[in-house]
């Protein structure tokens, strides 16, 4: 049967009821798909379990894809690796590099699962760069009645947008083709400075590196900027000193995260970054003077996914955190007035109060996305209360 019950990373989101299933294979999954579907039940995949929102949360069955995982093959000659969907990005940095390859960009967390990753949108940072979701070549999913299909750029161009993109409500991942690139090398560089000298240099500083971002630490009122550029340098540990090291991608991207938190992430578009954190930071300081994490601002390049914060527009992503056994709503609650003040679109991934007619104003393919989802389970297996809510079902 499974074991029953379920908590989040942070521990905000549970699922006290739910019959926790850890499949091993696709046709494992097939059967349990069919089981749920015949007995009129919810059936919701769970990656690492790093989302702050209640994607997954149901009474019915949580699908662990915890035992699908591994990087299956990786190909030099069309840059492309297939993995299975639970495997961590954690775990695809040396397989990768093993065949001279590597993730042409990735988050700073990287303890979640691919499949979560991609269906949720995660992203990392530099101005040409899109989010996961965007190195998505080709999906395997398991469909809502246990049948098998897959979607690619290739072959089914009218909905691989939406299968990029999907809040595990159109199937079942199983595997991926990403695209990736060849293996390379970061030097990192991180440095202090105040916030007008981060602003006024801000655009030049993004254009000269390949990854920016910056964290603002509203005590001390200060921006620590962090830049990875490519280097044929070799890695040397005695050098990763003095706010610099050298090393590979895979290991220069993450930032070991050892306290909880709660997160809430919009997207602003590029031009308008600067002065919605600008306006951020006068809020922090008027109403909210003892939160003493770091507002984080990060660049995602434009794409044209049905769902992704970044359809057709370049970004800006500015995040605000607090310790997850704080109550962090009336917090949350102004940081989100000030991303709707900039027509902010939401990280499906991390707390927000939309609901289905302010996402439809703000994606242009949102109602395309809830139709096919329609199509593809009219029964609404993979649904739960959450997102029956979010997407006005």
């Amino acid at each position: 049967m499974g074991a029953v019950g379920w908590k989040n990373w942070s521990g905000t989101v549970s699922a006290p009821r739910a019959t926790v299933r850890a499949p091993s294979s696709e046709a494992e999954i097939v059967t349990i798909v069919r089981d749920v579907r015949a007995a009129g039940g919810c059936v919701r995949p769970v990656g690492a379990g790093h989302s702050f929102t209640p994607l997954v949360s149901t009474e019915g069955v949580l699908l662990s894809l915890e035992g699908l995982s591994g990087v299956i093959n990786a190909d030099a000659r069309s840059m492309s690796a297939r993995v299975l969907a639970g495997t961590r990005i954690r775990d695809m940095g040396e397989p990768l590099r093993a065949a001279g390859l590597a993730l042409e960009n990735q988050g700073d967390v990287d303890v979640q699962a691919i499949g979560g990753a991609v269906s949720t949108g995660t992203h990392g940072t530099g101005s040409t760069l899109g989010s996961l979701s965007t190195q998505l070549q080709a999906a395997r999913l398991v469909g809502a009645s246990g049948e098998i299909f897959e979607s690619s750029r290739q072959d089914t161009p009218d909905i691989h947008g939406a299968v990029q993109l999907s809040l595990g409500a159109l199937g079942v991942l199983t595997e991926l083709a990403l695209s990736v690139v060849p293996a390379y090398r970061l030097h990192e560089r991180i440095w202090k400075v105040g916030v007008a000298e981060a602003l006024a240099d801000l655009a030049d500083l993004t254009a000269k590196h390949r990854h920016l971002e910056f964290f603002w630490w509203p005590g001390r009122d200060r921006v620590e900027l962090k830049a990875l550029d490519p280097t044929e340098v070799d890695p040397d540990p005695l050098e990763n000193v003095g706010g610099e090291r050298i090393d590979h991608s895979h290991v220069i991207f993450p930032t070991e995260r050892e306290l909880v938190f709660n997160e809430i992430e919009y997207a602003v578009e590029a031009e308008k970054g600067p002065e919605c954190f600008s306006e951020l930071r006068a809020c922090m300081q008027k109403k909210h003077p003892d939160v003493g994490w770091p507002i984080e601002y990060r660049t995602v390049a434009a794409d044209d996914i049905w769902l992704s914060p970044a359809f057709e527009c370049d970004v800006v992503a500015i995040s605000a955190h607090q310790d997850a056994d704080v109550e962090y709503r009336p917090f949350f609650a102004d940081v989100e007035a000030v991303f709707r003040n900039h027509a902010g679109r939401p990280h499906w991934a991390k707390l927000h109060t939309l609901g289905p007619e302010d996402l439809a104003d703000l994606y242009p393919r949102f109602g395309d996305f809830v139709a096919l989802r329609r199509e593809l389970d009219p029964t609404g297996i993979f649904l739960n209360d959450y997102l029956r809510r979010l997407l006005g079902e």
